[in-house]
């Protein structure tokens, strides 16, 4: 048997798994291409993809190619042909055009020149033509120009060969049968099946998946349930040949090898479990697939140690779905978790910012085409290993990422973020900085604060991004801020090239109180970075603030220059980062004060992990005003102070202002001060106003310009500084 090109097209993403299948059925000089397919076989091949493809869409037979230039060339060319080969004049014809000629405006226009000449040839020759169908012709013929070329071909198809035939009602968002199988294959249910493994659709609708998987693992051709074929009727046929390799096909797939109840799906919609049911029986698998009224939150466990557990939840399409989504994602994850271990998972999606809800990683993630829908299938491992916590404080909210990248206002952000990146990276190597920040509000739409931390200066180990945004203003439309939120954070992995697990998030409010010291949530999920030589501890999820002040980097300098052989006193010490540059430079003692035994262990162990622990170094838990107050003797050469803004805490004897109280602060810290000693006092209140008259009697000076390091220069009011000395 003579041999002849064709194509086999195929759904964006599925390319791969066409010209696996093709192989399988025997066809060689395969060539995946953009779309599907090429290859070069005999007529019986072409009738074995139109009966066993599973994710093939179109087999298309070429018969002739051509140049085409112009309107009048695709015209003569299509004449040349010899349609008589093909169609009688008495047939109906349908053309399907793609591609573009310069005269030609469009494609419905290219495909009526293509039915000109055909028709024309045959009025010439017979004086009667075809008649045109849409809807169900005969012959099916596919133009396709590119490249100055046209390429004529029979769809030996017909109809799309997702169309199986046993479908008659469908839920309101069917899933179609090709897309179905490719998922299927995709996700290894193949060998699954070949092992025994049982399959579960939870939310199975109308039973597309759980009928394409029973199809494979039951070996049975899915072109056997269609009526007819595009070839049946074109003149070429070999209508032997077809009766052979369909009787061959009947022979070997067997429903039996399907075990009842080993192919299951469940959903709480009872008129869509029976159109399931009905569809199955038209399949030929009526008895052979159990479909059972289940809600998610009941879904029964494994009844087999291994399977395979496929499902196409709902994407949210539709605006204020989202967060009754979140919540289905969640449930469906965690019936998985408790379920389902040690079998695999395939979560199709049209939302994948929805699959960080499901609590379990995904090993692998495959972009498929689901119509006009760019979708993710999340191919997952059950097991404990593979566990992860569901949308939690500090992670990313959950969005559309694909969706909001290709807004105008996402490639803006983008490209500010880029220039930012591209000028302070270069910075930081050369100073030989591991964290900065990178981003302040610098379209003050976008309002964040993003910072890199780095294991290191050259990024040899961890990398981060820590995002802070500024909640907006009740006068902000919440939809907008919705949206510019998302269009930044879809661009941060890229520009950063970091994945987004390494993106972690806070929303920062007016504060209230100590909530900028309050834990948020207890993950204690903690990582070491490093700056100027120096290693710190900083958690990216229990707090509002990390642990270590970017803005004071410069500050903390001043401190280790100047501590060589002093007693140095840290005063609401926080993590005990100015600690630790105390100690690097050299301080003969180091006592860090703070009311906190959460962040006094912090400090401990940010000095431990530097080498300096023992007696040298003293923690004290204690509320720093009252510790003030009781004055045991003790004097130092060098203070920080470094109070919150406001604090009205229980375990403190008052409240605290540091507007209002910073005189009194001072002073008391004084009285710590050794006659030639330094006190270095520093807020973060922006609208901070020292009171020079009250402190007229020390020696004052403001070196807030010398602490503002370059990364913050955009906004000089992020701390104030001082250096304070008793009057001589």
């Amino acid at each position: 048997m003579s041999t002849n090109p064709f194509f086999v097209t195929a759904a964006t993403g599925t390319a791969d798994l066409l010209a696996a299948e093709l192989a399988t059925l025997g066809i060689g000089d395969l060539r995946e291409v953009q779309g599907g397919a090429a290859c070069t076989a005999t007529l019986a091949a072409a009738y074995r993809a139109c009966l066993w493809s599973r994710v093939g869409l179109r087999v298309l037979w070429r018969i002739a190619e051509f140049p085409v230039a112009n309107e009048s060339e695709l015209y003569a060319g299509a004449r040349s042909i010899d349609w008589s080969q093909h169609l009688g004049e008495s047939d109906t014809l349908a053309v399907d055009f793609s591609g573009s000629v310069p005269d030609i405006d469009n494609t419905q226009f290219g495909a009526l020149r293509v039915k000109d000449a055909i028709v024309d040839q045959f009025r010439e020759k017979t004086g009667e033509r075809p008649s045109v169908d849409r809807a169900a012709p005969m012959l099916r013929i596919n133009v396709h120009v590119g490249r100055g070329a046209a390429v004529v071909a029979i769809d030996l198809s017909g109809d799309s060969l997702h169309r199986r035939g046993y479908r008659g009602g469908q839920g309101a968002a069917p899933l179609k049968e090709n897309l179905a199988a490719a998922i299927l294959l995709r996700s290894g249910w193949p060998a699954i099946a070949e092992a025994g493994g049982y399959f579960v659709d939870p939310l199975c609708g109308s039973g597309t998946l759980p009928i394409e998987a029973a199809l494979i693992a039951a070996d049975i051709a899915p072109g056997l349930t269609r009526a007819r074929f595009g070839f049946e009727r074109w003149r070429q046929h070999d209508a032997e040949l077809w009766r052979e390799l369909r009787a061959e096909a009947v022979l070997l797939g067997v429903a039996d090898r399907i075990a009842p109840g080993r192919i299951r799906g469940y959903d709480r919609d009872p008129i869509a479990l029976g159109d399931a049911e009905a569809n199955a029986a038209r399949a030929g698998l009526g008895g052979r697939l159990l479909f059972h009224r289940c809600e998610l939150a009941a879904l029964p466990t494994a009844s087999a140690p291994t399977g395979l557990i496929a499902v196409n939840p709902p994407y949210g399409e539709r605006l204020g779905e989202t967060g009754v989504l979140r919540e289905l994602y969640a449930l469906l994850g965690k019936r998985l978790r408790e379920g389902y271990l040690g079998w695999e998972a395939a979560v199709f999606t049209g939302n994948p910012a929805l699959g960080r809800e499901l609590g379990i990683n995904a090993r692998r993630t495959h972009k498929m085409m689901n119509g006009p829908i760019e979708c993710r299938l999340l191919r997952i491992r059950i097991e404990p290993a593979e566990f992860d916590r569901p949308y939690e404080p500090g992670r990313p909210p959950p969005i559309d990422a694909e969706a909001a990248r290709v807004r105008p206002g996402a490639q803006m952000f983008a490209n500010r973020l880029r220039k930012n990146f591209k000028a302070l990276s270069r910075w930081a190597r050369r100073e030989a900085i591991s964290c900065y920040r990178i981003y302040d509000a610098d379209m003050p739409e976008y309002a964040f604060a993003i910072d890199s931390y780095q294991s290191d200066p050259q990024g040899f180990g961890g990398r981060w991004l820590y995002v802070q945004e500024y909640a907006p203003p009740a006068t902000v439309d919440r939809a907008k801020a919705r949206a510019r939120r998302e269009e930044a954070l879809s661009m941060m992995p890229e520009v950063a090239g970091l994945a987004m697990d390494a993106i972690y998030w806070r929303t920062r409010r007016p504060q209230k109180g100590g909530v900028q010291y309050e834990a948020l949530d207890d993950i204690r999920e903690r990582v070491v970075v490093e700056e100027a030589g120096l290693k710190f501890l900083v958690n990216f999820t229990d707090y509002l603030d990390t642990g270590l002040f970017l803005d004071h980097r410069l500050t903390r300098a001043r401190i280790r220059d100047a501590a060589k052989g002093k007693r140095f006193l840290n005063l609401f010490c926080y993590t005990g980062t100015a600690s630790v540059y105390a100690a690097a430079g050299g301080a003969r003692t180091t006592t860090s004060v703070d009311m906190s035994r959460t962040y006094l262990d912090w400090a401990r162990s940010n000095m431990e992990i530097n080498g300096f622990r023992g007696e040298l170094h003293e923690f004290v838990q204690a509320d720093c005003l009252q510790w003030l107050a009781d004055d045991d003797g003790r004097r130092y050469d060098l203070i920080f102070l470094d109070p919150p803004t406001f604090s009205n805490s229980k375990r403190m004897e008052q409240e605290f202002d540091v507007q209002r109280d910073h005189v009194g602060l001072i002073r008391s810290a004084l009285v710590r001060l050794a006659p030639d000693g330094l006190l270095l006092f520093s807020t973060n209140f922006r609208k901070f106003k020292l009171d020079a008259e009250a402190l007229a009697d020390i020696s004052v000076g403001d070196i807030t310009p010398q602490t503002i390091p370059q990364d913050f220069e955009r906004d000089a009011r992020v701390h104030h500084c001082y250096e304070i000395r008793l009057a001589p």
